[in-house]
């Protein structure tokens, strides 16, 4: 049971504050890792992304809105297809999906992962070309079924007995033989939050290794004349930042594959290792990068592979949230402040921005955590415990729980929080009839709206009533 927030707030100065935020030396400085390579802030203390400072981001484009540094974007890329270079890397739409962003992970090298006919239609509408798509989800309807395999993309990947006689009756009738993986419940769980781990054994997604159905899944599939078995897929979780839970998971799915392949009439070209891996959002994450990762996990498995006596399958990866989160930040305009005076004389600041849980639930349903920075200006403030809160009616309307922003902050100024590209805009919400912000890409010092703000006109147009 978690404690309700008004818990956190009582006790001394200490208290209030996590353990690992410390009081900052200079308030104004920025953490590289936090932010995407293009943002700085200029000789007066404004952060600029590619050049352009965020007051001009916002006299032009409003806020709240989500910046987008496409160049650090497509630069991430770049390093995680050539980390794994002749593996296949896939982009995960669900954690930001737009066109433009869809379409530059394919211009760098990369494949797309979708798990809904949205997702599916965005990314045919940036021209991508199906057989770079992979199709995802736990629940996929025989209409979604039928469409991918119609497009002939490049794998399904089957999650229950009930897609797999979808896919078996649909191929037959279409008279085409899709590609088709088995989702594995390797029962590894990953140190994350509960509902961002996925291969535990209590929980929706793929077959379970241990009680066999995923090895009678991939039977089924290799028996069958209408489908081809591509191979085998593990996902253990998201927003994790060690290798060490992917060796127990690799040498699990690596037994399977061994398995099957004596038992098939076709052998099995690919092993999806999932990915999921963290980014850094506070002080206290440290991701590795792409290049450690790949030599990490190479080690694994090829050591499960020469155990089992096979070759070393064609990989593939799925890096997450860690391609687009860091090239995002999303930019606010301070309303009001509120200094709470608490328990031992101590005291937070409440400074309410003009978004919240409307673009980004996250903390509310994970409870994530963020940073933030005073954006607009340099303060020669001392430091001051803040909790920047949203402008919606709910006490859990946080946005950063935990910060430290100059004592000055104050109606008007514009506050950045970095980390946002993945989740948020994605699973941003109307609450309260609030209208999704803006994604602004800058690039080579020019800003453009790659997904328009909604309108309170937008709203209404649903609203038949």
């Amino acid at each position: 049971m978690r404690t309700h927030e008004a818990g956190a707030m009582h006790g001394d100065f200490a208290s209030l504050r996590p353990a690992w935020l410390g009081v900052p030396d200079d308030v104004n400085a920025l953490l590289p890792q936090l932010w995407a390579a293009g943002v700085e802030r200029s000789d007066e203390g404004v952060l600029r992304v590619g050049g352009i400072p965020v007051g001009e981001l916002a006299d032009e484009f409003g806020t709240p809105a989500y910046i987008l540094d496409e160049d650090d974007f497509r630069a991430r890329c770049r390093a995680w297809a050539r980390a794994f270079s002749g593996s296949d890397v896939f982009y995960a739409a669900k954690a930001f999906c737009s066109k433009a962003v869809l379409r530059a992970a394919v211009e760098e090298g990369l494949n797309v992962d979708v798990c809904t006919a949205g997702e599916l239609a965005v990314a045919l509408a940036a021209g991508i070309e199906p057989a770079r798509l992979g199709y995802h989800g736990n629940n996929k309807s025989p209409a979604e079924l039928r469409q991918a395999i119609e497009l002939r993309v490049g794998r399904i990947v089957a999650d229950s007995y009930n897609e797999i006689e979808r896919i078996d009756a649909l191929s037959a009738e279409l008279g085409i033989r899709p590609h088709v993986m088995v989702r594995v419940n390797v029962g590894v769980e990953a140190h994350t939050h509960e509902y961002i781990a996925t291969a535990h054994e209590d929980q929706k997604f793929g077959f379970s290794l241990v009680d066999g159905d995923a090895h009678e899944a991939a039977r089924r599939i290799a028996a069958s004349p209408n489908m081809y078995l591509a191979g085998l897929h593990s996902h253990i979780g998201s927003q994790i930042f060690d290798t060490s839970a992917f060796e127990v998971s690799a040498a699990r799915v690596v037994r399977l594959f061994a398995g099957l392949q004596d038992e098939i009439d076709e052998p099995m070209g690919e092993l999806d290792l999932g990915g999921g891996f963290g980014m850094a959002y506070t002080s206290q994450d440290d991701p590795q990068p792409p290049v450690d990762v790949a030599a990490s996990l190479g080690k694994i498995v090829e050591a499960e592979c020469a155990a089992a006596g096979i070759a070393v399958p064609r990989l593939s990866i799925e890096p997450g949230r860690t391609l687009i989160g860091p090239a995002v930040f999303t930019l606010y305009e301070v309303g009001t402040v509120k200094p709470v005076t608490l328990s031992a004389g101590a005291s937070r600041l409440y400074v309410s921005v003009d978004g919240g849980m409307s673009d980004n639930i996250r903390p509310a349903l994970y409870d994530a955590t963020y940073s933030a920075t005073l954006a607009s200006r340099a303060s020669r403030a001392a430091p001051a415990l803040a909790r920047v809160v949203g402008k919606h009616c709910e006490s859990g309307d946080i946005v950063v729980k935990d910060e430290f922003l100059p004592a000055d902050v104050a109606p008007g100024d514009l506050i950045a929080v970095p980390g946002t590209g993945a989740y948020c805009r994605s699973m941003g919400s109307n609450y309260n009839h609030v209208p999704r912000p803006p994604v602004i890409a800058v690039r080579d010092g020019e800003a453009r709206v790659i997904l328009a703000r909604e309108t309170v006109d937008d709203l209404l147009r649903l609203d038949v009533g």
